[in-house]
């Protein structure tokens, strides 16, 4: 019976499916809207009819409790099998955001039926099922499309597919407007994962947000086998590092949907998640506990603790000489160890002010001569985490230089930026050179400069601007005296080895 929730198609189904297909790219090519139908209200997933539908729906929501969640939410986590099976589960999550407003809902989730390389949006077009049609996100979808080679359109996947189709009427029971940006996951290596969580990245920064990721957890295990497991992974998605995912791919059966939309959420601003309840398959009534699946429900939030030491484009809270050692000494020990072995050097740090978020930027020069540097302006993880994966970044994934080789490191000099949280300027007025670090932004186009970059060149402030928008950001030069331009600073703190 489990299986019918996660993977079974009837021959009339299939049937279906089919003339499904051929009816969608007639619509599209007929200039009418097209339309995505119901493949799973069927009474087996969830109801036919839109009074049974919300009936159950919203008895689901009046029986969970909304959690206290101080910050703002960005992200969701809920499961996707038959509401009789997961429902309850599923409405600890969408509890949480009932009443509010988002600008865009992405949705994203994985494949059951077809594989495919990348990722596949639902170009434009509804959703629609007993309780209507939600509005497909052209704007956003076709963006995507556009500016990532990794993502496509591919109708036959969305069709058959319930990973988004079961979320939607949670969406529409709790959200008073919405429109949706369904995202179906297919195959992808390291580098398409990369473009489309950036593209993602890139095109939500600033809006009002909603993403969920549509999984179940363990299948077919036993009951107790299943809440040992499960356990697991909740507690390695509490450490708000998605990256650790990669090395259980039996964990979660969208697993790649929730790495991406935790990836996304963090750049975003999250910094925190909450689980709000587990079950699985074998704690409803008569459910067979020799085979069941796992369901969680989780929010992902932006606390706002990331800025308790480090706010308003000033940073509050120095670090000491002691400190700033041992920050040079593990991005020495990461690089060498990376290097020479492929492996990331484990590490330990008890000082409670490095596991402040904080961004920085760690630089290496060879003979005096940039060799690399990479980092985070945004605080996304604590900061000895921080310096810890951008020593080995600035060594071997800085796109302008080939990774550093052992025979370097002798020649390898560190030095480490540690940054306050960027605010936001009026104009170029407010901007002191020799202190404040740059984002100019404008659009997609983004570029910045360390404040260190105006004392190293001479540069007048604009000069420094222009080179700003032109060399780092591919904008005009004078870009920054536009109003549609965004300029911000922050200060940062330099020490080296």
């Amino acid at each position: 019976m489990i299986g019918a929730f996660c993977r079974y198609l009837t021959a009339s189904r299939i049937l279906l499916l089919g003339l499904l297909i051929f009816s969608i790219g007639c619509d599209s090519a007929n200039g009418e809207v097209r339309v995505r139908e119901a493949t799973h209200a069927d009474g087996l997933w969830y109801p036919s009819t839109a009074d049974e539908l919300s009936k159950m729906v919203d008895g689901f929501l009046a029986e969970v409790e909304k959690e206290p969640v101080s910050g703002r939410i960005l992200a969701l986590i809920a499961p996707h099998a038959g509401y009789s099976y997961c429902g309850n589960v599923a409405a600890h999550a969408y509890k949480q955001i009932e009443g509010m407003e988002f600008d865009i809902i992405v949705l994203i989730g994985p494949t059951h039926n077809y594989l495919f390389p990348g990722a596949s949006v639902y170009e434009s077009g509804v959703y629609r099922n007993p309780l209507g049609d939600v509005e497909v996100d052209s704007a956003i979808a076709e963006r995507l499309i556009e500016e990532c080679e990794a993502i496509n359109f591919y109708p036959r996947v969305h069709i058959p597919e319930h990973s988004l189709e079961n979320q939607i009427p949670f969406l529409q029971r709790t959200l008073p407007k919405l429109k949706i940006v369904p995202i179906v996951m297919g195959k992808c290596d390291e580098g398409e994962f990369n473009t489309i969580s950036k593209a993602l990245i890139d095109i939500l920064k600033g809006k009002n947000t909603l993403l969920v990721a549509s999984t179940d957890m363990s299948h077919f295990l036993t009951y107790d086998e299943a809440i040992k497991t499960d356990k697991v992974t909740i507690s390695t998605l509490e450490t708000m590092k998605p990256e650790l995912l990669k090395n259980r791919p039996d964990a979660l059966c969208g697993r790649d949907a929730v790495i991406m939309v935790m990836t996304v959420a963090k750049e975003l601003g999250a910094d925190s998640i909450k689980t709000l309840k587990y079950a699985n398959s074998g704690d409803v009534p008569k459910g067979d506990k020799g085979r069941v699946v796992g369901y969680m429900a989780a929010v992902i939030y932006d606390s706002g603790g990331s800025k308790q030491k480090a706010s308003g484009g000033e940073l509050d809270a120095p670090l000491n000489e002691e400190q700033q050692e041992v920050l040079l000494k593990l991005a020495r020990e990461r690089i060498e160890t990376y290097v020479k072995t492929g492996e990331k050097k484990e590490y330990e740090i008890p000082d409670d002010r490095m596991k402040i978020k904080q961004g920085a930027f760690v630089t290496l020069r060879k003979s005096g001569i940039l060799r690399g540097c990479i980092g985070h302006i945004v605080p996304i993880e604590a900061l000895c985490d921080t310096v810890a994966d951008m020593a080995i970044a600035a060594a071997t994934e800085d796109p302008r230089f080939p990774a550093v080789t052992t025979g370097e490191l002798g020649d390898i000099h560190i030095e480490i930026s540690v940054l306050s949280v960027p605010r936001r300027v009026q104009s170029a007025e407010e901007i002191e050179l020799g202190k404040h670090g740059v984002i100019v932004k404008r659009g997609m186009r983004q570029g910045v400069f360390l404040p260190q970059v105006a004392t190293e060149t001479g540069w007048d402030k604009e000069t420094f601007l222009e080179n700003l928008c032109w060399g780092k950001a591919g904008l005009p030069k004078d870009a920054w005296k536009d109003k549609d331009t965004e300029l911000y600073v922050f200060t940062a703190q330099l020490f080296e080895e």
